[in-house]
């Protein structure tokens, strides 16, 4: 997947008619115990790599990636944000904007899962248990932007950020690690006890 996203990207955009009409297979999402479908680093801006598994560390976020030493514009000090140490998106919607599971890992997230992620299911403090690890659910909204636009479309954008787009968090959440662990494709996503 490295510097697959230099070239091709305006290819396969999907019309906001036929992402309208995937919806009833997203919502369809399981919501008490879903599945890690895919894995992915960042290791540098627009660069991916598909993973078998992946070290989620509390301090370092998913080990490899570029989250720590990316920063952030949500810091005044443009250090990394401890709530936007993970994105977690929700595999159905992923393959709706994108299409093929080759081109999921466009969208720049680190986990997709099969599992339902809507804001009135998961709100914000949420903890979940994938893999050996567990996350929280951050107050940060995760929304498309002109990259996920460029990659995906003006109409896969509006579809993310629309309010039913908003209610069910198509474009993602932002988690930060509680606890460390490894977690593998094909890993449960569940909620953590306590």
């Amino acid at each position: 997947m490295d510097g697959l996203l230099a070239k091709g990207q305006a290819a396969d955009h999907i019309d906001l008619a036929t992402l309208e009409a995937g919806l009833p297979d997203v919502r369809r999402s399981p919501k008490d115990a879903g599945v890690v479908e895919l894995v992915v680093r960042r290791p540098a801006e627009n660069e991916r790599e598909i993973l078998e598994q992946a070290e989620l560390d509390v301090g370092v976020g998913l080990v490899g990636d570029n989250w720590g030493t990316r920063g952030s514009k949500a810091t005044e000090d443009g250090s990394a944000h401890p709530d936007l140490q993970l994105t977690v998106m929700n595999a159905r919607s992923a393959a709706l904007v994108a299409g093929a599971r080759e081109r999921w890992s466009l969208a720049g997230d680190q986990l997709y899962v099969d599992f339902g992620l809507g804001y009135g299911d998961l709100p914000p403090g949420t903890r979940l248990a994938v893999g050996s690890a567990v996350i929280e659910i951050t107050a940060e909204p995760h929304r498309g932007c002109g990259k996920f636009a460029a990659r995906f479309g003006v109409d896969a954008l509006k579809f993310v950020n629309s309010a039913v787009g908003r209610e069910l968090n198509l474009r993602g959440v932002n988690a930060r690690i509680v606890e460390g662990g490894v977690v593998r494709a094909g890993d449960s996503i569940r909620r953590a006890p306590g």
